[in-house]
């Protein structure tokens, strides 16, 4: 339940926990807007106490979610999908003032929550297993996907909306019941939202549980979950620095995890390319939401006979993309999510042209407004090129090359490998070093921030594990065995 505080103008947002919004009278904590630091909401700050009460909740309602026909949960799924886009203009302003999103990015992430609400109402219906041949007479084997029982998932500040629906829909989708941590820095367009949503579609109580928490306060909740036997699997989707916190507390309680994560994401653009098309490509990949997506471009290999070609072509396009308040319709490029996030941009292109970088474009922060940053002649040793790390915000390195095949090594220099693009007109060459590529996503002629609701997303190495949409299944179920034999064993004792 959101409570509205007329007198401050200040909504309150309370806990989501078996089917009900708690009460207000606790300690809350401010939301603040992006773009100007002004207080968008007051939510609840929970702890403990919230997390034991949500996770019982969720094993309570379990048994009953995983044992409902698949026509009945579809019909839940497909309810909530027409919800979310009935409530679009609300959900696009939510976004706007509580993660920055302008209002393309806001809508590209409610066609795709919706496409994939719409793709896991059919789920339940698909085969759930399978009858396999066994050596022992009149024995038949059959081999059953089970659902987990408890998912605990932590929700990110950035695609904050879609993101979240991945995190626990793929879950339920599946049969498992879900308690849910959002961003504290965006926690109604990363999970409460969510709530009112499936709670008007008529999901029953304690299947999805939402918990707040204040700034600095999430290890309480997670020690909750990794501690919780009812807790089979945590998602997260984060930064690599969190989940290796994380995946140590898992180690320890041999607790299943799912990690979306991190990434360098280059692009190699090959001397056959489109170049109009290169252009587009990277202007999207690189400068969706300001940088602030795991599957942006950091990193554009571009042959030398196209690269003056490709930076003047590109140099022209960014500058011509508005910045600004994110709820102005026109407005491309929004705030980042705050001053720590704009410093950290601004030192790393600094350190850059300490080094000898040239910069093309961009550059200077005006509030948390930052302007798409193109930079060329970039050292290998700087902070930004190296891809040991990612810069979460709009700056793109390019890098001329001759030798493809140098490229693609230098590509491949990184402890990430999340989503990766290749930009050539010849097919078969695109598909032949497109194999080669140590990425979970790898796009031919599309940006790397190409994605579909149907389509798996995940990584490898640093960029975590698991996969979304109906690959999912690898994750959120367990496979289990059951014999039954018609005839009397045969032992050797």
């Amino acid at each position: 339940m959101t409570l509205s505080v007329a007198a401050e103008r200040t909504t309150i947002t309370t806990h989501f926990i078996d089917g009900r919004w708690t009460d207000v009278g606790g300690p809350t904590f401010p939301v603040f807007n992006p773009l100007d630091g002004e207080i968008v909401s007051e939510s609840a700050a929970g702890g403990a106490i919230e997390a034991k009460a949500a996770v019982a909740a969720a094993a309570a309602a379990f048994p009953a979610w995983a044992n409902l026909a698949p026509g009945a949960r579809q019909m839940l799924f497909l309810k909530a999908a027409d919800i979310v886009e009935r409530r679009t203009e609300e959900l696009v302003e939510l976004m706007a003032v509580e993660g920055g999103a302008s209002r393309a990015f806001s809508a590209f992430q409610i066609r795709l929550s919706a496409a994939m609400l719409r793709q896991a109402a059919g789920w339940g219906y698909l085969p759930a297993g399978d009858i396999l041949r066994s050596d022992v007479p009149g024995r038949t084997a059959t081999v059953t996907r089970k659902p987990l029982g408890v998912v605990a998932g932590f929700t990110p500040w950035n695609g904050a909306f879609y993101l979240a629906w991945r995190t626990f829909l793929l879950p339920m989708a599946f049969g498992n019941t879900t308690v849910i941590k959002p961003s504290e820095l965006a926690p109604r367009s990363a999970g409460l939202v969510h709530a009112e949503i499936l709670e008007e579609a008529g999901f029953p109580a304690g299947t999805f549980n939402v918990i707040t928490h204040a700034p600095g306060a999430a290890a309480e909740i997670a020690e909750v979950f990794f501690e919780s036997p009812a807790v089979r699997c945590i998602n997260f989707t984060g930064s690599d620095k969190t989940a290796r916190i994380l995946g140590a507390q898992a180690g320890r309680a041999l607790k299943r995890m799912v990690l979306e994560l991190g990434g360098f994401n280059p692009v190699i653009i090959l001397d056959d390319a489109d170049l109009e098309e290169s252009i587009r490509a990277v202007t999207f990949g690189a400068f969706l939401h300001q940088g602030q997506v795991c599957m942006n471009s950091r990193k554009v290999y571009v042959h030398s006979s196209l690269h003056d070609d490709f930076v003047s072509g590109l140099t022209a396009r960014v500058e011509g993309l508005k910045i600004g308040d994110p709820r102005d319709p026109g407005v491309i490029i929004g705030p980042l999510i705050d001053d720590r996030a704009v410093e950290q941009i601004q030192v790393r292109v600094q350190d850059a042209l300490d080094r000898g970088a040239t910069l093309v474009t961009g550059g200077r922060a005006n509030g948390r407004l930052y302007p798409p940053t193109i930079l060329t002649h970039v050292p290998a040793d700087a902070i930004c090129a190296t891809g040991a790390d990612e810069t979460f915000g709009p700056l793109l390195v390019i890098e001329a090359f001759d030798d493809a095949e140098a490229a693609f090594r230098a590509s491949q220099n990184t402890p990430f490998g999340l989503s990766a693009s290749i930009m050539t007109r010849d097919r078969a060459r695109g598909l032949d070093l497109a194999a080669r590529f140590d990425t979970g996503i790898i796009h031919i002629n599309a940006p790397t921030m190409a994605s579909e609701a149907a389509l798996p997303v995940g990584g490898v190495k640093d960029s975590g594990w698991g996969r979304s949409g109906y690959y999912a299944i690898e994750d959120f179920t367990e496979v289990r065995l059951t014999t039954l034999s018609s005839e009397p064993g045969r032992y050797p004792f």
